[in-house]
């Protein structure tokens, strides 16, 4: 059984040859996610529609939304996101934030949903950053806090930096606890202030990894959210081009079940996003990718 998962074709927006950003990880991903049997070879999915831009506005700045829409992005902003100010990319942006509040309205109703793209946790009140135009678990989060269909909001970020644009965009907010468990001397270099920090040292492997997660997890046991939002990035893995830390397949997967596990036992619906990963080669960074899928499915089925 698989929970909810969100996609769409548009996750993949044309970037010139040979572009840092794996943008073409999002297709490779959903072949995987077939061959592995966890999606039909047509459909299987649930498309998000378009995400009217007050939701974006509301925890980015309007006149950085409104640039971003009509592809009025200055040089300087674009240098900042490391990504172009095309229509494409626009439309993509718009679509994965869409995608990640369908994914927690998702989450409310079955319990674990998944979106197959989102976790651009550097997108901060002012703009977008690091390979991230716009934030959309900040944006999802305070959609449905300001729906009221939750009163609290957790975010568990285990990319491999840290949610530096979610925990600005949060700060000062008792109702979202945000928690960021990152390579400490990993990008971005000027750290913002969660609610809850780990900075990890470099090459940190499985278990050490596995125990400070278990003890981050402890620290917000007292926190009860109406729903958790997981960032569920692979470039912890010891071979990502970008990371610091040193997890193999069987940590990343033990990770993703200790995360999904742990919400299940109490009861609180959880809604995944993608998060970063980078690798020259797409279809080994998508089985990464796959491994949050495979756990999903694990969980959805023992519920």
């Amino acid at each position: 059984m698989t929970p909810p998962i969100v996609y769409h074709p548009d996750y993949v927006a044309p970037l010139r040859p040979r572009h840092p950003f794996p943008m073409s990880k999002y297709g490779y991903l959903r072949r995987t996610l077939i061959a592995r049997g966890l999606l039909p070879a047509t459909g299987g999915y649930l498309a998000p529609g378009p995400l009217p831009h007050a939701l974006a506005a509301a925890v980015h700045a309007p006149d950085y939304v409104e640039r971003v829409a009509t592809c009025r992005l200055s040089p300087e902003e674009q240098r900042r996101i490391g990504l172009p100010g095309t229509p494409a990319v626009a439309r993509r942006a718009f679509l994965s934030a869409a995608g990640t509040l369908l994914a927690g309205r998702l989450a409310l109703e079955h319990g674990l949903a998944l979106n197959m793209a989102g976790g651009s946790h550097h997108a901060g009140p002012s703009g977008g950053a690091g390979y991230c135009v716009f934030n959309d678990v900040a944006i999802a989060a305070r959609a449905l806090l300001d729906e009221r269909r939750v009163a609290r909001v957790l975010i568990i970020d285990c990319d491999v930096h840290q949610g530096d644009g979610t925990a600005r965009i949060f700060e000062g907010r008792p109702e979202v606890l945000t928690l960021s468990l990152h390579a400490e001397r990993n990008y971005p270099a000027r750290k913002a202030r969660s609610s809850l920090d780990l900075a990890l040292p470099d090459r940190l492997g499985d278990a050490a990894y596995l125990e400070m997660l278990d003890h981050a997890l402890r620290q917000i046991s007292g926190f009860r959210p109406g729903l958790v939002f997981y960032n569920a990035g692979v470039d912890p893995y010891a071979e990502d081009s970008l990371g610091r830390l040193a997890l193999r397949f069987e940590g990343l997967r033990a990770r993703d079940a200790r995360v999904l596990g742990w919400a299940q036992a109490r009861g609180l619906p959880l809604a995944a996003v993608l998060g970063g990963g980078y690798d020259t080669d797409p279809e080994r960074l998508a089985r990464r990718h796959a491994l949050l899928f495979e756990e999903a499915a694990r969980a959805a089925a023992a519920a």
